[in-house]
């Protein structure tokens, strides 16, 4: 008698363990496709790429300077009697500033002129005695000498004379300089005298300054590496002159308001400052109230061109990725997302200034971008760009756009 023994096989955990773990993730996946079927399509509000013509500016630091500085010296050594102007009030060119004591220079001016008429008195009668002494050396009724003497003692007094001229003609203008006078017209400041004080000619101290304040300067400086990339873009055709108004400047004060009249760029130095690295701009604006004062900080902002095919984003539709590089998400034809790097050249009001990474046409995102990614397929609405500027003016953080550099 024979008995049939079964013979069990030992289970193989590890196969049964994948086959669960990949009808789990079959699951997993069915659930997925499932919920993303059932999720509805984001949507997002994009703004299709034009290039348009836009007016590029450079916002600089500056400083205004007065138009002409005169400073008071006196040109003759005296007392002070009179102090004639007002400190901190308007002057005149030609106005009497002080008057200096002029009686010493009056009586040397009469002594001058005394001694003059003396010698003009003695010149008739030696002219005389030589001119007869010139007849009478013809006919040797005088020695040669005797006449030479004569002709000598002519010439002495005729020079006598001549220098007598000349220092009454210095005494009277010594004593035109006891009246000091403005040389210009503008504002006076502090007198570093008063009356009844001693001073000397050509001091080293001014007695005050007169400032020219209509028209004034304003002084900019700018880098030499913006000059150079402001040239090469003019020769390279990306910039454009602005004609007559090419060298228009408008001016920004330290509260941030504008200043109401344009300034004109009179000059651009050619001597580059080694400390700094930059050329010197000059400025020159017309101030009649008086509301620039010398030393004044401010921000000029000039023209630097025209760009034709300028490409503008608003600033919600740029971002930055982990590094720190700015892009931008689009939208294709397939109405799938997309990610391109921007290269930025500036901020102009509340838009980047694209200089590369966005073509005519492209679309790109500016509502709706939180949680999306490339390829997520979006529904497209339109972007209502003047709501969102009215908004963006009337918020509490508004502020005004400065120059930003986003890339060369």
């Amino acid at each position: 008698m024979q008995l049939n023994e079964t013979v069990h096989e030992p289970i193989n955990w590890n196969v049964v363990l994948a086959a669960l773990l990949v009808v789990f993730l079959l699951t997993g996946c069915d659930r997925e496709q499932q919920a993303q079927s059932s999720r509805p399509v984001p949507e997002v509000a994009t703004v299709t790429v034009k290039p348009q013509k836009v007016v590029l500016t450079t916002e600089l630091p500056g400083r205004t300077s007065a138009f002409r500085v005169a400073e008071i010296r006196p040109q003759v050594s005296g007392l002070i009697q009179k102090r004639l102007f007002t400190e901190g009030s308007d002057v005149k060119a030609s106005q009497a500033l002080y008057q200096i004591d002029p009686a010493p220079f009056q009586a040397a001016l009469d002594n001058a002129r005394a001694a003059l008429c003396r010698s003009e008195a003695n010149l008739p009668s030696i002219r005389s005695r030589a001119e007869r002494y010139k007849e009478l050396v013809a006919d040797k009724a005088v020695s040669r000498q005797d006449y030479d003497d004569a002709a000598a003692a002519l010439k002495q007094a005729e020079a006598d004379t001549h220098s007598w001229e000349a220092i009454v003609k210095s005494a009277r203008i010594n004593l035109g300089y006891t009246r000091i006078t403005a040389p210009i017209s503008g504002r006076i400041g502090i007198s570093s005298v008063t009356d009844g004080a001693i001073i000397t000619a050509y001091q080293p101290v001014p007695l005050a300054t007169i400032q020219q304040l209509d028209p004034i300067y304003v002084d900019v400086p700018q880098s030499t590496t913006e000059l150079l990339r402001l040239k090469r873009r003019l020769e390279d055709g990306r910039l454009k002159n602005h004609g007559t108004d090419q060298n228009k400047v408008k001016l920004i004060l330290e509260d941030g308001t504008s200043y109401p009249l344009e300034g004109m760029l009179q000059f651009s130095d050619v001597t580059v400052d080694p400390t700094t690295g930059s050329v010197l701009l000059r400025v020159v604006f017309p101030n009649p109230k008086g509301v620039l004062l010398p030393g004044m900080f401010v921000r000029a902002v000039i023209k630097e061109g025209i760009n034709e095919q300028a490409i503008l984003v608003p600033q919600q539709g740029v971002s930055r990725d982990h590094k720190g590089n700015p892009v931008a998400l689009i939208v294709d034809a397939e109405n799938k997302v997309g990610q391109r790097m921007l290269t930025l050249d500036r901020a102009i009001n509340d838009k980047w200034l694209v200089s590369a990474g966005l073509d005519p046409g492209d679309r790109v995102i500016v509502e709706g971008l939180q949680m999306l990614r490339p390829g997520t397929v979006v529904k497209v609405v339109p972007f209502n760009e003047t709501q969102a500027e009215r908004e963006a003016v009337a918020g509490p953080d508004a502020q005004p756009q400065k120059r930003k550099d986003g890339g060369a």
